[in-house]
């Protein structure tokens, strides 16, 4: 029988009743970035699942509410605790060579997920599982470039900088429209929402209250994406433009369905989910793994769009 349990509203833990569960099961302990989010949501359900599929794992969740600090200790619990092996989703991938470094001393594998470590090399018994960023905002604004005939105005919405990826997905952005066929493209506002609908949705209202003329909306998640276009159909400024996101969440996927979003690139976050608790169980056998396991990005458009929308 399989029990989950809340403890100190951040922790979550799976696992199945003594009867069930073998004393060699392996225990892998998990700290999420967040909760409260969408993607994640879906990264941690392909995480529960593949291990529940398994049925010799216990998988230890812990959300670090977007703090740092939280997730550090939530690690050093861990290491404490003496689990099999670890898998984080970093709040802030600059904190990662701290992080790897603690870990290794214990002689724990180490898995990350979704977000790419700062690290220049990762050691021994350390992994990184997701998906390569320079493919995510290269497909998304290429399509863009394409809806708007490489010319006119842009703005560009943000993740948290905090983090690899929002700074990797606005470098793709920038890098599509330094090339020929679309140099007629011209960012101009630039800014953060922290990958937040909330956000994107003030932020987009901030823009057009300032008079910011521009044809598109580039955001590095959908998230922010649907913001803006909870601000953009406010101000009846909807018709016209295009907006894009990156993740093909199943919200976003309805927003494209209903002609309001016009771009996503799928992430495969279950996918992540099972390949990092995947990784984890060959590196608590003693198997060699590859440092870097990537899952390749997707184009999603009206076009395709029936394609995944049985994926989410």
């Amino acid at each position: 029988m399989k029990r989950i349990t809340k403890l100190a509203g951040s922790l979550v833990f799976l696992s199945l009743t003594a009867a069930a569960m073998p004393a060699s099961a392996a225990k892998i302990g998990v700290t999420m970035s967040a909760f409260d989010d969408n993607f994640l949501t879906v990264l941690r359900n392909g995480m529960k699942n593949y291990a529940e599929s398994k049925k010799d794992v216990n998988v230890q969740f812990e959300d670090a509410q977007n703090d740092i600090g939280r997730q550090l200790s939530q690690i050093q619990n861990f290491i404490a605790q003496k689990v099999d092996a670890i898998v984080v989703n970093v709040v802030d991938t600059e904190v990662t060579p701290k992080i790897t470094k603690m870990v290794a001393a214990s002689g724990i594998p180490l898995v990350y997920v979704n977000r790419l470590p700062a690290d220049r090399v990762l050691p021994a018994k350390v992994a990184f599982v997701g998906s390569n960023e320079s493919e995510s905002g290269t497909l998304q604004m290429k399509e863009v470039c394409r809806l708007m005939n490489g010319k006119g105005n842009i703005v560009v919405m943000m993740g948290d900088l905090a983090n690899q990826a929002a700074r990797q997905r606005t470098k793709d952005v920038e890098d599509v429209i330094s090339t020929s066929s679309c140099k007629g493209i011209k960012i101009v506002e630039k800014q953060t929402a922290k990958w937040s609908r909330t956000d994107g949705r003030d932020l987009m209202m901030n823009w057009l209250s300032a008079g910011v003329k521009f044809d598109a909306v580039v955001s590095n998640n959908d998230e922010m994406a649907l913001g803006a276009i909870q601000a953009l159909k406010a101000s009846k400024r909807l018709n016209g433009t295009v907006v894009a996101g990156v993740d093909a969440t199943r919200d976003a996927l309805t927003a494209m369905k209903a002609g309001e979003l016009k771009v996503t690139v799928f992430q495969n976050a279950a996918g992540q989910g099972r390949g990092a608790i995947d990784t984890a169980l060959k590196l608590v056998h003693g198997e060699k793994v590859q440092a870097m396991n990537y899952i390749p990005f997707e184009l999603v458009t009206p076009g395709n769009l029936k394609n995944y929308e049985a994926r989410n």
